[in-house]
């Protein structure tokens, strides 16, 4: 879950809320229809015998199961990843039964890159790669929709308002020097 409006500083705003491209339900949508051609077939060649019979049940069970796996599981963890980017922040949040989660404040981030291949580049998604000054390696945002707007949205917050402070330095938002 991305932060909510009560998880947010005073005079914080979100910018933009962003999921994992629906690209990555591709495979999963893949093993279902080979699930449901696989289970049509055993259906097909089993039709004269007793529909009960324990190959029906254990046919469907394993079915089941795999589904469960191969599909479930990547839609459970593809509706659980969100991206938000607020005028402070650039929250990352993911995980089904252990929620994991990483902000960066906007004044520590150094370097923002895109990557996208060939299919990105046709789906109109791609990687943000986001570099932060800590020790912490940075956030690696994965399959990012509208990734080119993410990335100017990033860019004008960083670039856009002056922190106030007159010691000339720059980026925008970075706390005041005392």
């Amino acid at each position: 879950m991305a932060p909510r409006e009560d998880h947010l500083t005073e005079g914080e705003q979100v910018v933009l809320r962003l999921r994992t491209h629906p690209k990555v339900l591709l495979v999963a949508g893949l093993w279902a229809l080979l699930l449901v051609v696989a289970l049509v077939l055993l259906w097909w060649l089993l039709r004269g015998t007793d529909a009960y019979s324990p190959t029906m049940w254990a046919a469907g069970a394993l079915a089941l199961g795999l589904a469960a796996w191969l599909v479930g599981l990547p839609v459970l963890r593809w509706r659980s990843e969100r991206f938000t980017i607020t005028t402070r922040r650039i929250s990352h949040r993911h995980g089904i039964l252990t929620r994991h989660g990483r902000d960066i404040p906007l004044h520590r981030i150094n370097d923002i890159a895109l990557e996208k291949g060939v299919l990105d580049r046709v789906l109109g998604c791609g990687t943000l790669v986001v570099s932060d000054a800590t020790e912490k390696a940075g956030m690696v945002l994965h399959d990012v929709p509208r990734v080119e707007e993410a990335h100017l949205r990033l860019q004008e917050l960083l670039y856009s308002y002056d922190d106030g402070s007159d010691d000339g330095e720059w980026p925008p938002n970075e706390p005041q020097r005392r």
